[in-house]
């Protein structure tokens, strides 16, 4: 390979880096891009993510309501890119809730811990009598 090809690819991959940032991350606005245009997109991408967490983790909109998720989200979304993949946004999104104390509905806290708390973990909580046993338990 010759260096001038070694210097253009790494010229490109910051370009694309840049642009990949102001589009998921709330970066700044590489030169040449239009920055409306790049806001309009952001925008659609983080609305795609919100319906294929939805789809993912359809526990979450019927926990925090339909509306309150796609709003809780988008706003969740903005300058956080993913992690990961969808199951793993959804988890860091619950957790991002909770942390927050949020959703201000106490039962829909609750739901929504017991819901990341049953997926967080290496493998799945018990259910059944088992379950309601174990939440019985000092400190749990």
């Amino acid at each position: 390979m010759d260096e001038g090809a070694d210097t253009a690819r790494v010229r490109v991959g910051r370009a694309q880096a840049a642009l990949l940032a102001a589009l998921v991350a709330d970066g700044p606005v590489p030169p040449g891009f239009d920055a409306e245009r790049l806001a309009v997109q952001g925008r659609a991408l983080r609305a795609k993510r919100a319906d294929t967490v939805a789809r993912t983790a359809p526990e979450l909109p019927e926990i925090l309501g339909a509306e309150a998720f796609r709003i809780a989200f988008l706003s969740y979304a903005q300058g956080r890119p993913m992690r990961g993949n969808y199951r793993r946004d959804a988890l860091d999104f619950a957790q991002h809730l909770l942390a927050a104390d949020r959703p201000p509905d106490a039962r829909a806290r609750k739901r929504l811990h017991a819901w990341w708390r049953e997926r967080a973990g290496p493998k799945p909580l018990p259910s059944g009598r088992v379950r309601r046993l174990l939440d019985r338990l000092p400190g749990r």
